[in-house]
């Protein structure tokens, strides 16, 4: 059984948890108040690599969340997974455009230059809703001349207040069945994101830390791979927790704040 401390950190997941497509889920701006007044630190921790970083935090400044130097996204996890001197193929959206711009300057994003020539050291891939055949065939043939396969994050899906939508995950699968090989994936619940958490919560312990998700595979993952507890919410992709190694389970993050204050 894991070790029930105080939380000094909640890692919460924003897709699913905090909002839908944006539109806020119900109770959760307050919740996230209350437990910052309570002294808690909320770290926002998403495998949305479409928005860039201040993209994420206007969304949630409009309504109503502080969340400059608070955030975690997976397109941050993906460029650590690239070196300076690499030529890469971005198939993803600005916000992952824009983090491997941080580390290379050599970026081609492939629905803005179809039939790039040359070779490619990686091609990196997120959510993007122009990703096409000719998307897919440019990612073949760079992974085929000898780049690395990065996906920001393997997630099949991705919550909407109509319903789940294809996800990053469908998109580095096709690139992954087409080529034949196996992705680097840097996003939760995997090794790359949880060093960009551990680094930006300093000395917090993983007893300290709370990880809040709609996914027992992806946040859940993420929380055992931390060491840290699992609370999840029926809010998002998942409206059951059957099957689900989770500490804490609760409609929404409303709930889930009641409990932790609670301690």
């Amino acid at each position: 059984m894991r070790k029930t401390v105080s939380p000094k950190v909640v890692l919460c997941d924003l897709d699913g948890v905090v909002w839908l497509a944006h539109q806020p889920i119900s109770g959760s701006v307050g919740a996230i108040a209350s437990l910052r007044e309570a002294g808690i630190r909320v770290v926002f921790v998403t495998n949305n690599s479409f928005s860039t970083y201040d993209e994420q935090v206007a969304a949630l400044a409009l309504i109503g969340i502080p969340a400059e130097g608070d955030i975690v996204t997976s397109a941050m996890s993906a460029a650590t997974a690239i070196k300076s001197d690499w030529r890469v193929l971005v198939c993803g959206g600005r916000g992952l455009i824009e983090e491997v711009s941080r580390i290379t300057e050599d970026v081609v994003v492939a629905y803005n230059e179809p039939m790039a020539t040359g070779n490619f050291d990686a091609v990196v891939v997120g959510f993007h809703r122009e990703f096409n055949y000719q998307v897919l065939t440019d990612a073949l043939t760079a992974v085929l001349g000898g780049a690395v396969l990065i996906g920001s994050n393997d997630d099949p899906t991705y919550p909407t207040p109509n319903g789940p939508i294809p996800g990053g995950g469908s998109i580095l699968a096709a690139i992954e069945k087409a080529s034949g090989m196996t992705p680097v994936v840097t996003g939760k619940p995997y090794g790359p994101m949880a060093k960009l958490v551990r680094d930006l919560c300093g000395n917090v312990t993983p007893e300290e830390m709370v990880m809040i998700g709609d996914r027992a595979d992806t946040d859940g993952g993420f929380a055992r791979r931390l060491g840290a507890r699992f609370a999840m919410v029926l809010s998002g992709v998942m409206d059951t927790a059957v099957g689900a190694d989770a500490d804490i389970v609760a409609d929404d993050l409303s709930a889930v704040a009641e409990i932790l204050l609670k301690e």
